[in-house]
């Protein structure tokens, strides 16, 4: 029986991350006592390598405009633990997550002593099924966590699915190619549930048609053509079919994932008969906040969580046609199990200035070697993340960027020292 939020806490992030089984018998026999909450509202479904969180957030903040209840189920975490479960932009409070595990618990311990450990995710999974349904929300917007076939979110049978993009991310559980990665994340797609998706290598898009074929499900893609005059500042500007549209999150890439986040909203309003209107989307749009995707501090630092090839790529972009004439200097710390060597190749190429740094956290890589593995003509290391940090802040010139970048953890410990 928990009491205090900070021993909840613990126990939720010292349960193993991986079961014995992987398959979703676990977590569907686990909804099943608790008389599937998961089916009491209707869900979005969104996958893929990157910009699901951002893509989420722009669904859910169109839908609230529209008045509807929304939850929204995301992850990992930024500012607080709490911030993953969010109903209408609040977040799960500390006395309801208490509340939430000590009805979790009790299955929770007799399938461990069965030998069966529901796991992390699948725990947060639950609790936020559970905390959507007291809320009564009208629509949930559900991120997978890792992957799609085996997700523990892909118990769910959506209005539709979506998947951004696929990129070399998670290979040690997704496989090295991005077919094996692709045909992971295809698995949310399910019987006649439309699938929308802004994939973009036409190597991949045979692989969309066979299998939302296979289960008869329609599949949009994002018109890519007709997406154009991008332009950014602190928001990002974009035609898209004709339509002006401005996303209160900055990047050459979110132009891409609001597009996407706008035609799953016209299928929708399609699919159920809604009224979500084009003040709706647009209001949704530039309301979207968040937190760690390419985040302007003081117009001169900039946060962002890119911690794999496809979201330093995306990054690189945005920061060289918003800073084309400024000196780029890069504070980095990123995960051991990434592919740093790639990730330290792009920023080589771009930044004009790279620090290597590392912060308390057990996957995280040590400073010294990304240090050694960087070509850089202009590289420096720095244990001390806080310290480095703080003086690169207080030293910038009117000419220069810092950019803070490589993990979306370390990103959430620096953000603690603006905030």
């Amino acid at each position: 029986m928990f009491r205090e939020f900070e021993e909840t806490k613990n126990w939720i992030e010292n349960i193993k991350k991986f079961g014995s089984r992987l398959d979703l018998s676990r977590i569907s026999a686990f909804l099943k006592e608790l008389d599937n909450p998961e089916k009491a509202y209707k869900t979005i479904h969104v996958a893929g390598t990157n910009g699901k969180g951002s893509t989420s957030s722009y669904l859910a903040n169109i839908l609230m405009d529209a008045g509807y209840k929304v939850g929204l189920y995301t992850s990992p975490y930024i500012v607080k633990f709490n911030e993953r479960i969010v109903v209408n932009n609040h977040y799960i409070t500390d006395q309801e997550m208490v509340k939430y595990a000590n009805e979790i618990l009790p299955i929770w311990q007799r399938m461990f002593d069965a030998g069966d450990t529901v796991t992390f995710f699948e725990v947060l999974t639950i609790m936020c099924f559970l905390y959507f349904k007291e809320k009564s929300v009208d629509f949930a917007v559900i991120e997978v966590g890792l992957g799609g076939t085996l997700d523990a979110t892909n118990v769910i049978v959506p209005e539709i699915s979506l998947i951004t993009n696929i990129s070399y991310d998670h290979m040690n559980v997704l496989g090295d190619t991005l077919e094996s990665i692709a045909l992971n994340k295809l698995g949310i797609v399910k019987d006649n549930v439309p699938l929308v998706t802004s994939v973009e290598n036409e190597k991949l898009c045979p692989l969309f048609k066979e299998i939302t074929e296979k289960h008869h499900s329609e599949l949009h893609f994002v018109d890519f053509e007709q997406l154009r005059d991008i332009s950014l500042d602190e928001s990002t500007k974009f035609t898209y079919r004709e339509k002006q549209y401005e996303a209160g999150l900055v990047g050459l890439h979110q132009a891409k994932n609001a597009a996407l986040a706008v035609d799953a909203i016209h299928l929708l309003n399609e699919r159920l008969n809604l009224h979500i209107s084009e003040e709706n989307i647009r209001n949704g749009l530039l309301n979207t906040k968040w937190p760690g995707r390419f985040e302007i501090f003081n117009h001169n630092i900039i946060l962002d969580g890119a911690h794999n090839i496809g979201g330093i790529e995306a990054l690189r972009k945005t920061v060289w046609k918003l800073y084309p004439n400024k000196n780029i200097k890069c504070l980095v710390s990123i995960m051991h199990d990434k592919e740093h060597q790639k990730i330290i190749e792009v920023l080589d190429n771009f930044c004009d200035e790279l620090f290597f740094t590392e912060f308390e956290y057990a996957r995280r890589a040590d400073a010294k070697d990304l240090f050694d593995e960087s070509h850089h003509h202009n590289k420096k290391l720095y244990k001390d993340h806080k310290q480095i940090f703080l003086r690169l802040a207080k030293n910038l010139r009117d000419d220069e960027v810092l950019l803070v970048t490589g993990s979306l953890y370390f990103i959430s410990e620096i953000r603690k020292i603006l905030i």
